[in-house]
């Protein structure tokens, strides 16, 4: 589930359409912003469209990512693949690989690096889904579309399984660097908690249990842990609030931490405590620090920026400087490379796109 791109500027977001916006007062296009000290070698992959959520295979040699673009008839998330290029000079082919119908997100390269695991609501209907009526609900929203479930593709676009089939959502599906798990964010209880399952979908088992949105978790390297975005209602009105919402199928995400726990859920605590949104966290190659995105240096909501804290809270650093949208910060397993996903150097547009670069220390 990712943040809205047409609630951005009302707010000021691994997930249904992409979030985007420019002050084109204060920007100005740029690949690398001054006080980006840790890109080096920076790359546009796409041009045009919203492009997010690029996850590195286990290998490093692939990514999956999503991307919705009306101009080459794309007008809902769909899911594609792509090879890492080895070089400047070598292009950035991609190709779909889910079913074109439906809304589709969160996709992951399968161990095997064959298949791609990705949520999609086509079964619900091949038709994207609707967008809440923002003239009704007058909050920054996402949707909870019950019709998602989880699936297994090949490189080919063909469905090999459907992994879930309960009632209501399923989605934000992740694997184990181990192989052996996948961890992902479902509805079946009632409220959005972080799942375990087998690669084959079997052996589900809860791992959180208070009330509140829990998702777009990821594995430490060695798969002894996990990071997840939360909101945690806590005031009568607050839980009033997200459970009424809850129930027309929606989840408002304004105000989200990031928390850490073991792989099983035990250990959980909250490691940020900055206030608005929090989210797209993700694991350094070493295990002991954390990247995500967050608003919460500006009042108005905006501009998202990529920060790094230590996996017990401290020392938090702002890793990027755009004054548009920076988010999904995903580091190869070498840890030489980083993808993420910008509102930079889109010429005045609102388009979202993929940038590649080196990682220095």
């Amino acid at each position: 589930m990712r943040f809205n791109k047409a609630a951005l500027l009302c707010m000021a977001c691994c997930s249904t359409t992409l979030l985007q916006a420019q002050d084109k007062t204060t920007t100005k296009d740029s690949l690398v912003f001054e006080g980006e000290k840790h890109f080096r070698n920076i790359r546009q992959l796409t041009f045009g469209g919203d492009n997010a959520e690029a996850y590195f295979s286990l290998d490093g040699k692939a990514i999956s990512f999503q991307r919705t673009a009306p101009k080459d008839g794309i007008t809902c998330d769909q899911i594609f693949y792509a090879k890492v290029p080895k070089n400047a000079k070598e292009p950035f082919r991609y190709k779909m690989v889910s079913t074109g119908k439906g809304r589709t997100t969160c996709a992951y390269i399968m161990p095997n690096g064959k298949e791609v695991l990705y949520a999609s609501t086509h079964l619900g209907s091949p038709d994207c889904p609707p967008v809440p009526d923002r003239s009704v609900v007058k909050k920054y929203i996402w949707p909870i579309y019950e019709s998602y479930d989880i699936f297994v593709a090949d490189l080919n676009g063909k469905i090999i399984k459907q992994l879930t089939k309960e009632p209501g959502y399923d989605g934000e599906a992740v694997v184990s660097p181990k192989g052996d798990k996948i961890i992902f964010t479902s509805m079946r209880n009632g409220d959005l908690d972080l799942y375990v399952m087998d690669l084959d979908g079997s052996n589900v088992k809860q791992l959180t249990h208070e009330l509140g949105y829990d998702g777009g978790a990821w594995f430490s390297p060695d798969g002894s842990k996990i990071v997840w975005r939360a909101s945690r209602p806590k005031t009568g009105e607050e839980v009033k609030e997200y459970k009424d919402l809850l129930s027309q199928g929606m989840v408002m995400p304004t105000n989200m931490e990031v928390f850490v726990a073991n792989a099983d859920g035990s250990d959980a605590r909250q490691i940020t405590h900055l206030g608005q949104a929090n989210w797209a966290p993700n694991f350094t190659p070493d295990g002991k620090h954390i990247i995500f995105s967050s608003n919460h240096e500006y009042k108005r909501g905006f501009p998202f920026n990529i920060y790094v804290i230590d996996i017990d809270g401290n020392h938090l650093e702002k890793i990027s400087r755009d004054n548009g949208f920076d988010a999904f910060p995903m580091f190869s397993p070498d840890g030489k490379k980083m993808i993420f996903s910008s509102n930079r150097n889109n010429g005045g547009t609102r388009d979202t796109n993929l940038f590649l670069c080196d990682w220095v220390d």
